[in-house]
């Protein structure tokens, strides 16, 4: 499978979340927590804004440099709501989306087969712990590649191509973030969910394109885990 099906499957389980009223309230309660936490930390970017650019460069006397100034402050609160956005994401992932994008994943899986592959018989706050462990490893990865990427960029003239490599990188990842719902939850090693992403890197790359839109990628976030649900839904299938 590749680049054109991953993007097509995100697109799909798009359509299929908002057409289905359970996986639809799921997804938007999803959508509401990732906006309402951006919406948090994007109003104190804008109340502090200001004063984290004086911080770094004092309000100088000169017009000239004044209106520098202000666009140097404007640079700095872009750069501080990108931050904000991606701290509000990666909260309400480990905070609360971890649950929702599980039972999203086993409705989509449900609705599909007509049953769905049940989770490890435990009580609901050992469950919760382990998806979380889940998650460690699909963190810690995407966190070195994102370093390694960085002091290249650093230490040798590629930072322009590493740049562009680290976007999507970013991409593949977020996709991963959901494919791997499945394969975690079937008790799956690292090892083999961490192959089937190195073979199906493509895959992974359409389907996290639509992750790099401004603002339309909370949509596609909140729904992702139904794509990728269908994902192995139907590769299952054609193995059959």
């Amino acid at each position: 499978m590749g680049f054109f099906k991953g993007f097509s499957y995100n697109l799909k389980g798009l359509r299929f979340g908002l057409r289905n009223p359970k996986l639809m309230f799921l997804g938007v309660v999803r959508f509401a927590v990732i906006l309402l936490v951006t919406g948090l930390c994007a109003a104190l970017v804008i109340s502090y804004y200001r004063d984290v650019a004086a911080a770094v460069w004092t309000v100088p006397q000169s017009a000239w440099l004044a209106w520098l100034w202000h666009l140097f402050s404007w640079v700095v609160a872009l750069l501080l709501f990108a931050g904000s956005a991606l701290v509000a994401f990666l909260l309400s992932q480990v905070l609360f989306a971890v649950l929702i994008m599980d039972l999203m994943s086993r409705k989509t899986e449900q609705l599909f087969t007509g049953a769905e592959q049940a989770p490890p018989d435990m009580p609901a706050v050992a469950y919760f712990f382990y998806l979380l462990r889940q998650e460690i490893p699909r963190a810690l990865l995407p966190l070195a590649v994102a370093l390694a990427l960085l002091v290249l960029g650093w230490m040798t003239p590629l930072a322009p191509l590493t740049t562009i490599v680290s976007t999507l990188a970013a991409a593949v990842f977020l996709a991963w973030d959901n494919t791997d719902l499945v394969p975690a939850r079937r008790l799956d090693p690292f090892s083999v969910r961490l192959r089937f992403l190195r073979r199906s890197l493509m895959l992974h790359l359409g389907f996290g394109v639509w992750f790099l839109i401004p603002v339309l990628n909370i949509l596609f976030l909140s729904f992702a885990p139904v794509g990728a649900t269908m994902v192995h839904i139907e590769s299952g299938q054609k193995q059959r």
